[in-house]
């Protein structure tokens, strides 16, 4: 259910109010929520309000998907250390002259059209 944003015209007082989409909106600021001494009846007017963030909880969605900043920082460490070690691997092939030892590539089927 969502929190709605109301603005009163009377005490001018900005509430909260938690209810369901299919509730009916507020016509009159509550009683409990006014700031005037004596219950004002001011009328009320809907704002626009910035919503909240979704979060999807439950066994249907990846555990990656919501990763602490530790988590995040570490896998990218240990990608860069990969990316490291290829670069190495690639730099002490060339330093030997070029002597690569090629596997022979097999022959690809003609496409049938």
């Amino acid at each position: 259910m969502p929190t709605y944003e109301y603005s009163c015209a009377k005490c001018e007082k900005t509430i909260e109010v938690f209810h369901s989409i299919k509730a009916a909106h507020l016509k009159i600021c509550p009683k409990d929520a006014c700031a005037k001494k004596k219950w004002g009846k001011g009328k009320v007017k809907r704002l626009l309000g910035t919503g909240a963030g979704i979060i999807f909880k439950g066994d249907g969605f990846y555990e990656t998907d919501y990763r602490s900043e530790n988590y995040k920082s570490g896998e990218k460490k240990a990608a860069d250390a990969v990316k490291k070690a290829t670069e190495k691997k690639s730099d002490s092939k060339e330093s030997k002259g070029g002597k690569e030892s090629k596997k022979p590539t097999a022959k690809k089927k003609p496409k049938k059209s």
